[in-house]
């Protein structure tokens, strides 16, 4: 009878490490989360972590998944490419069924092969390079619109103004350089001018050289397409400068930290933004919910990463399964799924099928939606 009962004891603990090893450890499934919770992008990394946690809350409240509690675990990616790397290495080792986040898209970009060799499906909630496009081994379902929506809410906003002549300023990494490149060349087909189209690096403070060669220049706007961190204080910058022509920035710069760090010069500074939980009569709920639990009000990303772990689960619904490939399979084949941000199916290359930009001005040291 003890040996029995030995070998019914090893062979129980067996199927549960073999069960960790798939992602599961008893009656949990384990879901990857990738963002930046390190750098000069953690405050929106750890925004889009809190929503997918709330996700996975509700999720769990109501029952789980296929009869299964979903536990979470964070990759840091730190908005770096090898740091992306080896976070994505991480999750993989830990067996995760599926992975949701995804913030800068030169930290997203190389993690793409990865997950695509493990057929990990990826659900990407804010990261929106067109070269992630390319890159896409079929595994990546990109929940926000991609850089040639946002130039042409770029473009349309310029022309609304009487904008002429621009400059336009990246990072020289995917997301920004991407927007850049995209925006300049559908400006340019309009007939109208780019007149300087700079980089700076990452990390930079000290942007006078810039600022004096814009201001020679003179563009009737100036295009930022980067993240906040550098934003704000080049914006400030070319305010204290005496530049007093048009500044518009990118949704990598969404973030109410901007005007916290730009202060006064942030005002009347356009941006070209995915909904933000402000203009979103879905998202009430969300928003209270999130403030209750976190104590403090839901960023530029959360409604999108909310969204993405739904859209998760409901795809492992639909496929009646976990299996990677089934999920994958069931996340193309979405069709209208009504997220808080607004409804999600995708293209045939797994980009967002609509745009989902809206103008923002900042007013008041507030996002306020353009009229």
């Amino acid at each position: 009878m003890l040996k029995k009962c030995f070998v019914v004891m090893v062979s129980l603990c067996l199927a549960a490490v073999l069960a960790a090893g798939s992602g599961f450890a008893a009656d949990e499934v384990k879901v990857g989360i990738m963002i930046p919770t390190t750098g000069g992008t953690a405050t929106d990394g750890k925004d889009m972590e809190s929503a997918i946690k709330l996700a996975v809350d509700e999720i769990n409240a109501a029952g789980g998944l296929l009869g299964k509690t979903i536990v979470t675990t964070t990759g840091d990616d730190a908005c770096d490419p090898q740091q992306a790397v080896a976070a994505a290495s991480k999750l993989i080792s830990e067996g995760v069924v599926g992975v949701v986040g995804g913030y800068c898209s030169s930290a997203t970009l190389p993690t793409l092969a990865l997950y695509g060799e493990a057929k990990v499906p990826f659900v990407i909630t804010a990261s929106n390079s067109t070269a992630l496009v390319g890159a896409n081994p079929g595994i990546g379902f990109m929940i926000n619109s991609t850089g040639d929506a946002q130039a042409d809410t770029a473009v349309g906003l310029f022309e609304s103004l009487g904008v002429k002549s621009i400059a336009v300023i990246h990072m020289g990494e995917a997301y920004s350089e991407d927007l850049a490149k995209i925006s300049r060349a559908k400006w340019e087909e309009k007939g109208n001018q780019v007149v300087a189209y700079e980089v700076v690096n990452k990390g930079e403070q000290d942007f006078s050289s810039l600022v004096t060669t814009l201001k020679s220049k003179n563009p009737d706007a100036i295009f930022w397409t980067a993240y906040y961190a550098e934003g704000a204080l080049l914006i400030k910058q070319l305010r204290q400068a005496g530049y007093r022509g048009t500044i518009a920035i990118g949704d990598g710069s969404n973030s109410p930290k901007l005007i916290e760090i730009a202060g006064r010069a942030a005002e009347g500074v356009y941006c070209f933004s995915n909904p933000i939980v402000d203009y979103l009569p879905a998202a009430k709920d969300f928003a209270a919910n999130f403030t209750k639990k976190y104590g403090v009000a839901p960023g530029p990303y959360s409604t999108l990463s909310y969204d993405g772990m739904m859209l998760y689960a409901d795809a492992v619904k639909r496929a009646g399964s976990f299996d990677k490939a089934a999920v994958a399979k069931a996340l193309k084949a979405t069709d209208n799924y009504e997220g808080i941000a607004g409804p999600i199916s995708f293209t045939d290359k797994l980009t967002l099928a609509r745009s989902n930009f809206v103008v923002l001005k900042v007013d008041g040291q507030k996002w306020q939606l353009n009229k």
